[in-house]
């Protein structure tokens, strides 16, 4: 036993039963997520309690312990990392779905929920969070509070901040902030909760909160269907967007360096495809029954294949292989099999911009090393691009700053952002730095300041302030 626990379980002897202490021993049989360095405190805590969450960051706080927030560990950008000297302060077991309210079409639920949970027990009810993404088995609730995720639906429903009514949370002084509002439409005052909303842990330590909920239709057709370019991909969207009678349930764009790869790893037969094909666009939608969904959507590909150049498609027979084609998009783990350490990157766009900027992608990567080139895809509606860089010395510290620029370059200049839905973490320290609004650093900084003099709340990560 660490001599941490050993004091803390002294000193809040009164909470034993709702905080539950791990050291490193048993760490270190858990999987540390995305990052190796995730559980590298050697301590974790897990309150079943807000109190018993806040309690201990009272003694945090007069003890100067820093805390990492952690949820799922799904992040990608290292916002969870860890090391000795610090305590993680886990949301696992926060994870009861209190109540959903069907008239209302709200939920009230704890932080460690998973996604995947809400998402079956919303189902009962015909409804849905809103809000998807691949790891939904894994994510939680609060660490998808605290990246404001983004995913799947967000062109259709927005992202996390759009889905969170209320919220409770730890702030840094020890103290618990709950303002569980169940309603939309709140006029009151500034709304606190958008602070926590994205902050990374920065800003205090989610426990509960009430989310929307939106209709779920199970009634759905899938394709994938071959496109010249993201304007092609975009015109049909719109096209099924505007078919009062359907809903468009996901839109996602792979480029044919990832479609072809990802297809070759499993075993996925892409005869169909034209070799000119440029790019692949995963459509999927809704309607009263599978057999409107499938002629809609038929019916619709047929009238827009010449108009918008369409190259090849087809459409799923069963959910069996619309599932299928949904692997294609979102097991993106074969890149780092193919492509060991490849740098990733997560950048939104006006989708109207998109073209131009993965054209211009490509030729900044060539001009960093003529062997780079890229893996693109993702959620076209919105114009959230993921990039995974690869080729030979693509992962050398020394390229890494003129591989960012690459990637980075005009984005923020035509409205876009350098972190769409991953987060800033560790990894993305010299972007938030050199692309971030300096305005916007400047009252993170200020806020951070007011919240957590001492900074000991996810401490390194953003936003940066020196401790």
């Amino acid at each position: 036993m660490s001599d941490l626990i050993r004091t803390i379980r002294q000193d809040l002897n009164e909470f034993s039963a709702d905080l539950h202490l791990i050291g490193s021993d048993l760490l270190a049989g858990r999987h540390p997520g995305e990052h190796p360095d995730n559980l590298g405190a050697g301590v974790m805590a897990e309150p079943s309690t807000p109190q018993a969450a806040a309690a201990l960051v009272r003694w945090c706080v007069e003890n100067d312990v820093p805390i990492v927030p952690q949820g799922g560990r799904t992040g990608l950008v290292g916002g969870g990392v860890s090391r000795p000297g610090e305590l993680i302060l886990s949301t696992a077991r926060l994870n009861g779905i209190e109540a959903i309210d069907s008239l209302a079409r709200t939920v009230i639920v704890g932080a460690g929920v998973t996604l995947q949970a809400l998402q079956e027990a919303a189902a009962e009810a015909s409804l849905t969070p809103g809000i998807d993404l691949a790891a939904r088995g894994s994510a939680t609730i609060g660490g998808m509070i605290a990246t404001n995720a983004g995913g799947i639906l967000a062109f259709r429903n927005g992202v996390m901040r759009h889905q969170v009514l209320g919220i409770e949370a730890v702030m840094p002084d020890g103290s618990l902030f709950s303002d569980l509002t169940r309603v939309l439409k709140v006029s009151a005052g500034p709304d606190i909760k958008q602070l926590l909303i994205g902050s990374e842990g920065a800003y205090g330590f989610i426990t509960r909160a009430v989310l929307k909920l939106e209709s779920f239709n199970s009634m759905r057709a899938t394709a994938l269907v071959g496109v010249k370019d993201a304007m092609s991909a975009l015109a049909l969207i719109a096209h099924f967007r505007a078919l009062p009678a359907l809903q468009l349930e996901g839109a996602e764009l792979m480029w044919r360096c990832y479609l072809v790869d990802s297809a070759g790893q499993r075993g996925f037969d892409l005869d169909w495809l034209e070799d000119d094909t440029a790019a692949v666009l995963l459509i999927e939608v809704s309607a009263a029954s599978e057999a409107e969904a499938r002629a809609a959507l038929e019916e619709g590909l047929a009238d827009l294949w010449e108009t918008h150049g369409l190259t090849s498609g087809i459409v799923a027979a069963s959910l069996d292989q619309a599932r299928r084609f949904w692997a294609l998009r979102e097991e993106s783990d074969f890149i780092y099999r193919l492509h060991p350490a490849a740098p990733s990157y997560d950048v939104s766009l006006p989708p109207g911009a998109l073209d131009g900027y993965v054209a211009g992608l490509r030729d900044r990567l060539k001009a960093v090393d003529s062997g780079f080139d890229a893996y693109v895809y993702g959620h076209v509606a919105d114009g959230n691009l993921h990039i995974s860089v690869f080729g030979e010395g693509s992962s050398d510290a020394a390229l890494k700053e003129p591989i960012e620029d690459a990637v980075y370059t005009g984005v923020g200049e035509c409205g876009g952002s350098f972190s769409a839905e991953h987060g800033v973490g560790l990894e993305k320290h010299r972007a938030y730095l050199v692309y971030g609004n300096p305005a916007r650093r400047a009252l993170a900084d200020a806020i951070k300041a007011a919240l957590d003099p001492k900074n000991l709340f996810n401490p390194g990560k953003v936003p940066y302030r020196a401790g």
